[in-house]
Order: structure tokens, then sequence, then C-alpha cells
């Protein structure tokens, strides 16, 4: 397993398709996933600090698992099958949930919780971007800074 720390969220073109872009820590491949409006939406509100009026799903399975007492203790993006990414909640009890990556992002962003992808997922859908071309990662990071969860087409529910 290799630590991920998540980039950003953008719209992917022509296809109006929202993706999230994790980074290998002290490597140089990054994971796209794409998501969906609401899960975007969730992921750039915890990126940018943003606490909506109402508490989104991610923000109420947080306050439950507080409330119980369950700590997250690591999110594991463990497979890609047929287009299809995979993703593990991994509790401090020992408790393991299947999850989509997108909702573990979105908690782990939340709850300050690290995200491992397995080798096999970035061997198979990592892109290394050389020391190089960390110019247009720069240019992805600028373009995450002008926009706004509400960009994704959803608002607070």
């Amino acid at each position: 397993m290799n630590e991920l720390d998540v980039v950003g969220v953008r719209v992917e073109m022509p296809s109006n398709q929202p993706i999230v872009l994790l980074r290998e820590v002290g490597g140089d491949r990054y994971l796209p996933i794409w998501i969906g409006p609401g899960e975007a939406t969730a992921i750039a509100f915890a990126q940018q600090g943003m606490t909506p009026a109402r508490p989104l799903t991610h923000d109420l399975f947080k306050d439950v698992l507080e409330a119980v007492g369950q700590e997250l203790t690591e999110v594991r993006i463990t497979d890609l099958r047929e287009g299809v990414f995979y993703a593990e909640l991994v509790f401090a009890s020992g408790v393991e949930v299947s999850a989509r990556p997108s909702d573990a992002i979105a908690l782990a962003l939340r709850t300050g919780t690290p995200i491992f992808g397995s080798d096999g997922v970035l061997d198979d859908a990592g892109i290394a971007i050389p020391d190089e071309q960390e110019d247009e990662v720069e240019k992805f990071r600028e373009f995450l800074d002008q926009i706004s969860p509400e960009d994704f087409g959803t608002g607070n529910q």
C-alpha cells in the first residue's frame, strides 16, 4: 500500500464528468478517479474547510462515528475491476467496510484519516508525472483554487 494525498477535484471536459486526483506520497504517480457530482462537492467542501448549513452525508457519517466512539484509521483504494474502483474503510476495532472510493475519500478528509492505494491499482491506473511536468500539476492546483463546490452543479442538501 502506498500513501496518497488528495490533490483536488475538477470537471473533465468534454464529458463534464468530475474527477478526484490523488498523488502518491514520495512518488511520481497520480491516480485520477471519476466520481459523481455530489461526491465532488463533498470532497471540495472538505478541502476548502467549508461547513454547509446542514450536514452532508459524509459529515453525518463522521458525526455518527464520533458519537459511537469508532475511529476510522485508514482508507484503502484496493482494486480496479472493469473500470470500477473499490475501497475499504478500516476502523481501529479491526472492522473493514467496503466503500466507493469517492465516499471513502470524502470521509477521510473530514476525519484526517490517511488514504492508501494498492500497488496493483497504482500500477494499472496511476499516471507517472516526472518532475519536469510538475508545471501541469501546478496549473491543475491553480484551477482548483479558483473553483467552488457549486461549480459541480449540486447544492446543499
